[in-house]
Protein backbone atom coordinates (compact mmCIF):
# COMPACT_ATOMS: atom_id res chain seq x y z
CA UNK A 1 0.00 0.00 0.00
CA UNK A 2 1.17 3.55 -0.68
CA UNK A 3 -0.19 6.81 0.72
CA UNK A 4 -0.06 9.98 -1.40
CA UNK A 5 0.46 13.49 -0.15
CA UNK A 6 -2.68 15.66 0.12
CA UNK A 7 -4.17 16.63 -3.24
CA UNK A 8 -6.36 19.54 -4.27
CA UNK A 9 -9.96 18.75 -3.47
CA UNK A 10 -11.32 16.56 -6.21
CA UNK A 11 -14.68 15.31 -5.02
CA UNK A 12 -18.01 17.06 -4.42
CA UNK A 13 -21.63 15.91 -3.92
CA UNK A 14 -23.78 17.71 -1.27
CA UNK A 15 -27.24 19.18 -1.56
CA UNK A 16 -25.76 22.64 -1.10
CA UNK A 17 -22.59 24.15 -2.42
CA UNK A 18 -19.73 22.80 -0.35
CA UNK A 19 -16.22 21.47 -0.33
CA UNK A 20 -16.80 17.79 0.34
CA UNK A 21 -18.07 14.76 -1.57
CA UNK A 22 -21.25 16.43 -2.70
CA UNK A 23 -24.45 15.99 -4.67
CA UNK A 24 -24.57 18.88 -7.15
CA UNK A 25 -27.98 20.48 -6.56
CA UNK A 26 -28.73 24.13 -5.87
CA UNK A 27 -31.64 26.05 -4.30
CA UNK A 28 -34.36 26.79 -6.83
CA UNK A 29 -33.89 30.54 -6.56
CA UNK A 30 -30.13 30.53 -6.95
CA UNK A 31 -28.71 32.21 -10.01
CA UNK A 32 -27.17 30.19 -12.78
CA UNK A 33 -23.68 31.31 -13.74
CA UNK A 34 -22.63 29.23 -16.73
CA UNK A 35 -19.08 29.40 -17.98
CA UNK A 36 -19.34 28.12 -21.55
CA UNK A 37 -15.65 28.53 -22.47
CA UNK A 38 -16.95 29.26 -25.98
CA UNK A 39 -14.08 28.74 -28.46
CA UNK A 40 -14.82 27.47 -31.98
CA UNK A 41 -17.72 25.17 -32.63
CA UNK A 42 -16.49 21.59 -32.90
CA UNK A 43 -16.81 20.40 -36.47
CA UNK A 44 -18.39 17.28 -37.81
CA UNK A 45 -14.98 15.62 -38.27
CA UNK A 46 -14.15 16.05 -34.58
CA UNK A 47 -17.51 14.58 -33.57
CA UNK A 48 -16.94 11.65 -35.89
CA UNK A 49 -13.53 11.01 -34.33
CA UNK A 50 -15.08 10.96 -30.85
CA UNK A 51 -17.78 8.53 -31.96
CA UNK A 52 -15.17 6.31 -33.63
CA UNK A 53 -13.20 6.33 -30.37
CA UNK A 54 -16.20 4.93 -28.51
CA UNK A 55 -16.52 2.11 -31.03
CA UNK A 56 -12.79 1.34 -30.84
CA UNK A 57 -12.95 1.27 -27.03
CA UNK A 58 -15.86 -1.17 -27.19
CA UNK A 59 -13.76 -3.47 -29.37
CA UNK A 60 -10.79 -3.25 -26.99
CA UNK A 61 -13.04 -4.00 -24.03
CA UNK A 62 -14.47 -7.00 -25.87
CA UNK A 63 -10.94 -8.21 -26.67
CA UNK A 64 -9.93 -7.99 -23.00
CA UNK A 65 -13.09 -9.84 -21.97
CA UNK A 66 -12.36 -12.61 -24.45
CA UNK A 67 -8.84 -13.08 -23.06
CA UNK A 68 -10.33 -13.28 -19.55
CA UNK A 69 -10.23 -11.30 -16.29
CA UNK A 70 -7.52 -13.57 -14.82
CA UNK A 71 -5.09 -12.65 -17.63
CA UNK A 72 -6.02 -9.03 -18.33
CA UNK A 73 -6.65 -5.88 -16.30
CA UNK A 74 -8.96 -4.08 -18.70
CA UNK A 75 -8.41 -1.59 -21.50
CA UNK A 76 -7.73 2.17 -21.54
CA UNK A 77 -6.89 4.96 -23.97
CA UNK A 78 -3.30 6.21 -24.14
CA UNK A 79 -3.78 9.84 -25.20
CA UNK A 80 -0.05 10.42 -25.69
CA UNK A 81 0.20 7.67 -28.31
CA UNK A 82 -3.39 7.93 -29.51
CA UNK A 83 -4.28 4.25 -29.11
CA UNK A 84 -6.20 1.78 -26.97
CA UNK A 85 -4.09 -0.35 -24.63
CA UNK A 86 -5.04 -3.74 -23.18
CA UNK A 87 -3.32 -4.50 -19.87
CA UNK A 88 -2.22 -8.14 -19.62
CA UNK A 89 -0.50 -10.35 -17.05
CA UNK A 90 1.33 -12.78 -19.35
CA UNK A 91 3.24 -12.95 -22.61
CA UNK A 92 0.59 -15.25 -24.08
CA UNK A 93 -2.18 -12.76 -23.26
CA UNK A 94 -0.08 -9.98 -24.82
CA UNK A 95 0.16 -11.95 -28.07
CA UNK A 96 -3.63 -12.40 -28.11
CA UNK A 97 -4.22 -8.67 -27.56
CA UNK A 98 -1.83 -7.76 -30.36
CA UNK A 99 -3.45 -10.29 -32.65
CA UNK A 100 -6.73 -8.42 -32.09
CA UNK A 101 -5.01 -5.20 -33.19
CA UNK A 102 -4.35 -3.56 -29.81
CA UNK A 103 -1.24 -2.50 -27.93
CA UNK A 104 -0.49 -4.68 -24.89
CA UNK A 105 1.11 -3.67 -21.59
CA UNK A 106 2.34 -6.15 -18.95
CA UNK A 107 1.05 -5.45 -15.43
CA UNK A 108 1.27 -7.28 -12.08
CA UNK A 109 -2.38 -7.56 -11.10
CA UNK A 110 -5.32 -8.94 -13.07
CA UNK A 111 -8.82 -7.51 -13.21
CA UNK A 112 -9.94 -10.48 -11.10
CA UNK A 113 -7.45 -9.62 -8.35
CA UNK A 114 -8.32 -5.92 -8.33
CA UNK A 115 -12.05 -6.65 -8.36
CA UNK A 116 -11.58 -8.64 -5.14
CA UNK A 117 -10.11 -5.52 -3.56
CA UNK A 118 -13.06 -3.32 -4.57
CA UNK A 119 -15.54 -5.97 -3.43
CA UNK A 120 -13.87 -6.12 -0.02
CA UNK A 121 -13.99 -2.33 0.26
CA UNK A 122 -17.67 -2.36 -0.74
CA UNK A 123 -18.33 -4.85 2.06
CA UNK A 124 -16.19 -3.28 4.80
CA UNK A 125 -16.17 0.49 4.24
CA UNK A 126 -19.28 2.69 4.21
CA UNK A 127 -17.82 5.88 5.71
CA UNK A 128 -19.24 9.02 4.10
CA UNK A 129 -16.60 10.98 2.22
CA UNK A 130 -14.79 7.95 0.78
CA UNK A 131 -14.55 6.64 -2.77
CA UNK A 132 -12.56 4.04 -4.68
CA UNK A 133 -11.98 2.73 -8.17
CA UNK A 134 -9.43 0.76 -10.17
CA UNK A 135 -6.81 3.03 -11.77
CA UNK A 136 -5.71 1.07 -14.85
CA UNK A 137 -2.67 3.24 -15.47
CA UNK A 138 -1.18 2.51 -12.02
CA UNK A 139 -2.73 -1.01 -11.91
CA UNK A 140 -4.12 -0.54 -8.41
CA UNK A 141 -7.26 0.48 -6.52
CA UNK A 142 -7.07 4.12 -5.40
CA UNK A 143 -9.04 4.91 -2.23
CA UNK A 144 -9.90 8.61 -1.78
CA UNK A 145 -10.68 10.17 1.61
CA UNK A 146 -12.21 13.66 1.75
CA UNK A 147 -11.85 16.29 4.48
CA UNK A 148 -14.78 14.94 6.53
CA UNK A 149 -13.15 11.56 7.21
CA UNK A 150 -11.84 11.77 10.78
CA UNK A 151 -8.66 10.31 12.30
CA UNK A 152 -10.25 7.09 13.61
CA UNK A 153 -11.96 6.28 10.33
CA UNK A 154 -8.80 7.19 8.42
CA UNK A 155 -6.71 4.85 10.55
CA UNK A 156 -9.19 2.00 10.12
CA UNK A 157 -9.44 2.43 6.35
CA UNK A 158 -5.67 2.75 6.02
CA UNK A 159 -5.24 -0.57 7.85
CA UNK A 160 -7.72 -2.25 5.51
CA UNK A 161 -5.97 -0.84 2.45
CA UNK A 162 -2.58 -1.91 3.80
CA UNK A 163 -3.81 -5.50 3.87
CA UNK A 164 -4.02 -5.43 0.06
CA UNK A 165 -0.31 -4.69 -0.35
CA UNK A 166 0.57 -3.04 -3.65
CA UNK A 167 -2.92 -3.66 -5.04
CA UNK A 168 -4.25 -0.49 -3.37
CA UNK A 169 -3.25 2.97 -2.14
CA UNK A 170 -4.81 5.84 -0.19
CA UNK A 171 -5.01 9.47 -1.27
CA UNK A 172 -6.23 12.38 0.82
CA UNK A 173 -8.36 14.93 -1.01
CA UNK A 174 -9.51 18.35 0.09
CA UNK A 175 -13.18 19.25 0.17
CA UNK A 176 -16.21 17.00 0.53
CA UNK A 177 -17.72 14.35 -1.73
CA UNK A 178 -21.38 15.14 -2.38
CA UNK A 179 -24.02 14.93 -5.14
CA UNK A 180 -24.37 18.02 -7.49
CA UNK A 181 -28.11 18.63 -8.81
CA UNK A 182 -32.17 20.08 -24.65
CA UNK A 183 -29.64 18.40 -22.11
CA UNK A 184 -27.71 20.41 -19.60
CA UNK A 185 -30.40 23.04 -19.09
CA UNK A 186 -32.01 23.90 -15.75
CA UNK A 187 -34.94 21.97 -14.30
CA UNK A 188 -36.69 22.71 -11.00
CA UNK A 189 -38.47 20.57 -8.43
CA UNK A 190 -38.82 20.23 -4.68
CA UNK A 191 -37.27 23.63 -4.07
CA UNK A 192 -34.03 22.72 -5.87
CA UNK A 193 -32.45 23.27 -9.27
CA UNK A 194 -30.84 20.41 -11.19
CA UNK A 195 -29.93 19.88 -14.84
CA UNK A 196 -31.61 17.85 -17.55
CA UNK A 197 -29.47 14.97 -18.75
CA UNK A 198 -30.86 13.55 -21.98
CA UNK A 199 -34.23 13.51 -23.67
CA UNK A 200 -35.32 9.91 -24.32
CA UNK A 201 -38.31 8.02 -25.61
CA UNK A 202 -40.08 4.68 -25.65
CA UNK A 203 -42.17 4.46 -28.81
CA UNK A 204 -44.28 7.62 -28.92
CA UNK A 205 -43.87 8.40 -25.20
CA UNK A 206 -41.22 10.99 -24.33
CA UNK A 207 -39.18 11.45 -21.13
CA UNK A 208 -35.99 12.99 -19.85
CA UNK A 209 -33.28 11.50 -17.64
CA UNK A 210 -31.58 13.26 -14.75
CA UNK A 211 -29.93 12.32 -11.45
CA UNK A 212 -31.84 10.11 -9.03
CA UNK A 213 -30.91 12.29 -6.06
CA UNK A 214 -32.82 15.01 -7.92
CA UNK A 215 -35.92 12.98 -8.83
CA UNK A 216 -36.11 11.73 -5.23
CA UNK A 217 -37.05 15.30 -4.25
CA UNK A 218 -40.19 15.87 -6.29
CA UNK A 219 -42.85 14.30 -8.53
CA UNK A 220 -43.58 17.39 -10.72
CA UNK A 221 -40.71 19.10 -12.56
CA UNK A 222 -40.66 22.59 -14.06
CA UNK A 223 -38.62 24.65 -16.50
CA UNK A 224 -38.63 27.86 -14.40
CA UNK A 225 -37.56 28.70 -10.85
CA UNK A 226 -41.04 29.92 -9.84
CA UNK A 227 -42.27 26.44 -10.78
CA UNK A 228 -45.21 27.57 -12.91
CA UNK A 229 -44.17 26.03 -16.27
CA UNK A 230 -44.55 22.32 -15.78
CA UNK A 231 -42.51 19.91 -17.88
CA UNK A 232 -43.66 16.55 -16.54
CA UNK A 233 -43.96 14.10 -13.65
CA UNK A 234 -41.49 11.67 -12.19
CA UNK A 235 -41.93 8.17 -13.63
CA UNK A 236 -39.07 6.49 -11.77
CA UNK A 237 -36.14 7.19 -9.46
CA UNK A 238 -33.16 5.22 -8.12
CA UNK A 239 -30.89 6.68 -5.41
CA UNK A 240 -28.83 5.63 -3.52
CA UNK A 241 -27.28 2.50 -5.01
CA UNK A 242 -27.71 4.09 -8.44
CA UNK A 243 -28.14 7.76 -9.30
CA UNK A 244 -30.69 8.09 -12.09
CA UNK A 245 -34.30 9.09 -12.48
CA UNK A 246 -36.80 9.60 -15.29
CA UNK A 247 -39.52 12.22 -15.85
CA UNK A 248 -42.36 11.75 -18.33
CA UNK A 249 -43.20 14.85 -20.35
CA UNK A 250 -46.75 16.12 -19.87
CA UNK A 251 -46.10 18.95 -22.33
CA UNK A 252 -44.28 18.88 -25.67
CA UNK A 253 -41.00 16.98 -25.43
CA UNK A 254 -37.59 18.57 -25.79
CA UNK A 255 -35.27 17.93 -28.70
CA UNK A 256 -32.61 15.24 -28.71
CA UNK A 257 -29.61 17.51 -28.26
CA UNK A 258 -27.46 19.09 -25.54
CA UNK A 259 -27.07 22.83 -25.03
CA UNK A 260 -23.44 24.03 -25.26
CA UNK A 261 -23.98 27.42 -23.56
CA UNK A 262 -22.58 29.35 -26.51
CA UNK A 263 -25.79 29.54 -28.53
CA UNK A 264 -25.23 26.15 -30.18
CA UNK A 265 -26.31 22.57 -29.52
CA UNK A 266 -24.78 19.11 -29.87
CA UNK A 267 -27.02 16.52 -31.49
CA UNK A 268 -27.06 13.24 -29.53
CA UNK A 269 -27.73 10.26 -31.77
CA UNK A 270 -26.60 7.23 -29.73
CA UNK A 271 -25.51 6.05 -26.29
CA UNK A 272 -22.37 4.20 -25.25
CA UNK A 273 -19.98 3.22 -22.49
CA UNK A 274 -17.16 5.49 -21.32
CA UNK A 275 -13.55 4.25 -21.28
CA UNK A 276 -10.49 5.28 -19.27
CA UNK A 277 -8.50 8.01 -21.01
CA UNK A 278 -11.46 9.18 -23.07
CA UNK A 279 -11.90 12.92 -23.69
CA UNK A 280 -15.41 13.86 -22.55
CA UNK A 281 -17.60 16.93 -22.12
CA UNK A 282 -20.19 17.85 -19.50
CA UNK A 283 -23.08 20.35 -19.72
CA UNK A 284 -24.83 21.72 -16.64
CA UNK A 285 -27.03 24.65 -15.65
CA UNK A 286 -24.58 26.25 -13.18
CA UNK A 287 -21.17 26.03 -14.83
CA UNK A 288 -22.11 25.44 -18.47
CA UNK A 289 -19.83 23.26 -20.59
CA UNK A 290 -16.64 21.75 -19.18
CA UNK A 291 -14.31 19.12 -20.60
CA UNK A 292 -11.85 16.62 -19.21
CA UNK A 293 -10.82 12.97 -19.15
CA UNK A 294 -12.25 9.73 -17.80
CA UNK A 295 -9.98 8.51 -14.99
CA UNK A 296 -11.72 5.32 -13.81
CA UNK A 297 -14.86 3.22 -14.21
CA UNK A 298 -17.03 1.30 -11.72
CA UNK A 299 -16.25 3.74 -8.90
CA UNK A 300 -17.90 3.42 -5.50
CA UNK A 301 -18.72 6.73 -3.78
CA UNK A 302 -19.97 7.04 -0.20
CA UNK A 303 -21.98 10.27 -0.07
CA UNK A 304 -23.51 11.40 3.21
CA UNK A 305 -26.85 10.73 1.50
CA UNK A 306 -25.93 7.12 0.66
CA UNK A 307 -23.57 4.92 -1.35
CA UNK A 308 -23.60 4.80 -5.16
CA UNK A 309 -21.84 2.09 -7.18
CA UNK A 310 -20.54 1.78 -10.72
CA UNK A 311 -19.83 5.47 -11.40
CA UNK A 312 -17.58 7.05 -14.01
CA UNK A 313 -14.75 9.08 -12.41
CA UNK A 314 -13.48 12.17 -14.27
CA UNK A 315 -11.28 15.22 -13.68
CA UNK A 316 -14.07 17.58 -14.82
CA UNK A 317 -15.30 20.19 -12.34
CA UNK A 318 -18.95 20.77 -11.38
CA UNK A 319 -20.97 22.78 -8.86
CA UNK A 320 -24.39 22.85 -7.22
CA UNK A 321 -27.17 22.76 -9.82
CA UNK A 322 -25.12 20.77 -12.33
CA UNK A 323 -26.60 17.50 -10.96
CA UNK A 324 -28.17 15.30 -13.61
CA UNK A 325 -26.50 17.14 -16.48
CA UNK A 326 -25.19 15.48 -19.64
CA UNK A 327 -21.83 13.71 -20.07
CA UNK A 328 -21.06 12.99 -23.72
CA UNK A 329 -18.37 12.51 -26.35
CA UNK A 330 -19.12 13.53 -29.91
CA UNK A 331 -22.75 12.59 -30.48
CA UNK A 332 -22.69 9.75 -27.92
CA UNK A 333 -24.48 10.01 -24.57
CA UNK A 334 -22.33 8.61 -21.75
CA UNK A 335 -23.53 9.69 -18.32
CA UNK A 336 -25.51 11.82 -15.86
CA UNK A 337 -23.76 14.12 -13.38
CA UNK A 338 -23.87 12.60 -9.89
CA UNK A 339 -21.47 14.43 -7.55
CA UNK A 340 -17.91 14.93 -6.49
CA UNK A 341 -15.74 17.50 -4.73
CA UNK A 342 -14.32 20.88 -5.58
CA UNK A 343 -15.63 23.61 -7.85
CA UNK A 344 -14.89 25.23 -11.19
CA UNK A 345 -12.62 27.88 -9.69
CA UNK A 346 -9.81 25.58 -8.58
CA UNK A 347 -10.97 22.26 -10.01
CA UNK A 348 -12.23 18.96 -8.72
CA UNK A 349 -13.33 15.41 -9.45
CA UNK A 350 -16.83 14.64 -10.68
CA UNK A 351 -18.58 11.27 -10.85
CA UNK A 352 -21.23 10.31 -13.40
CA UNK A 353 -23.94 7.66 -13.51
CA UNK A 354 -23.47 5.61 -16.70
CA UNK A 355 -26.43 6.46 -18.95
CA UNK A 356 -26.69 3.00 -20.48
CA UNK A 357 -27.75 1.58 -17.12
CA UNK A 358 -30.59 4.10 -16.86
CA UNK A 359 -31.67 3.51 -20.47
CA UNK A 360 -31.82 -0.24 -19.89
CA UNK A 361 -33.63 0.11 -16.57
CA UNK A 362 -36.45 2.17 -18.10
CA UNK A 363 -36.50 0.66 -21.59
CA UNK A 364 -35.88 3.98 -23.34
CA UNK A 365 -33.40 5.32 -25.91
CA UNK A 366 -31.88 8.67 -26.86
CA UNK A 367 -33.06 10.34 -30.06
Amino acid sequence: MSTSTPKKALLAATVALGTSLTIWMAPAGSASSPDPQPGKKEGARSVARADAGVRQADRATDAAAAIGDRRTAGAWYDARKGRMVVDVTSAAAAREARADGFAARRVRFSAKALDKVTQTLDDRVSTAGTAWAVDPQSNEVVVSLDSTVGPKATARITRIVASFGDKASVERIEGTLSPTVSGGQAIYGGGSRCSLGFNVRSGSTYYFLTAGHCTNLSVPWYSNSSQTSKMGDRAGTSFPGNDYGIVRYTTSAGSGNVYLYNGTYRDITTSGNAYVGQSVTRSGSTTGVRSGTVQALNSTVNYAEGTVYGLIKTNICAEGGDSGGSLFAGSTALGLTSGGNGNCTWGGTTYFQPVTEALNAYGVSVY
